[in-house]
């Protein structure tokens, strides 16, 4: 069920475009936009030059402010494309004074329209949807499409951080890792309990481990050839 659009949202995504890059773009076809390169000047954004990370489907910003407060010299951007969820993560940003973090509603399918090849150094794939039909695994953070979108992202030795509650979209990724040139490492059936100390906790996780539920955690890098 989805949420209700919430009251005055333009007017509040408005007054958040100090930290929020929201393009529009007339082309909805993935293909064809993402061959009109429109980079987004981060020299603008951001006050010095620092490593890249990028969270996809930040959801209301727990995890991403949280990263971002614990790692100053590290710039963020934080993916979105629903608004009404966008919104919060914004907010929160700008109440918390943090100066390292910056919002793009779009979807994932688009990212290259907006970065240029090789500029990010780690990407955090947490509890994104796992799509359980068969009719939506093109829609999966993880389908082969979207592996190659991050390849064209990360840095040769990058890295992707991956998070789900759900063990049948685990061992899918898993294997579409393994299938699509990434290795992997760190893999952990039951994160809570794995000793693992520096972990931020989404909305989402704090919520499932209270019902008792296993996370999945897996970290997968393209080797430097």
């Amino acid at each position: 069920m989805r949420d209700r659009r919430k009251k005055h949202l333009t007017e509040r995504l408005t007054a958040c475009e100090c930290i929020l890059y929201s393009p529009t773009t007339n082309d909805l076809n993935f293909k064809t936009s993402v061959e009109k390169k429109e980079y987004i000047d981060f020299q603008s954004r951001f006050k010095k030059n620092a490593p890249m990370e990028m969270e996809i489907g930040c959801g209301k910003g727990k995890f991403i402010t949280e990263k971002a407060l614990s790692s100053p010299n590290i710039h963020f951007i934080a993916v979105e494309k629903v608004g009404n969820v966008l919104v919060n993560a914004c907010e929160a940003t700008l109440k918390k004074e943090i100066g390292n973090v910056l919002f793009l509603k779009t979807d994932a399918h688009m990212l290259p329209k907006y970065f240029p090849p090789h500029s990010i150094d780690r990407i955090y794939l947490n509890f994104s949807t796992p799509f359980p039909k068969n009719r939506d695994i093109n829609r999966r953070l993880t389908y082969p499409a979207f592996l190659e979108i991050y390849k064209y992202l990360l840095v040769p030795g990058g890295e992707i951080h991956q998070k789900t509650d759900n063990m049948h979209f685990f061992e899918y990724s898993l294997e579409m890792f393994s299938q699509n040139g990434f290795k992997l490492k760190n893999i952990s059936l039951d994160l809570h309990h794995s000793g693992i100390k520096e972990n931020i906790e989404t909305e989402y996780e704090r919520r499932f481990a209270s019902q008792g539920q296993p996370i999945y955690r897996l970290e997968a890098y393209l080797p430097i050839q």
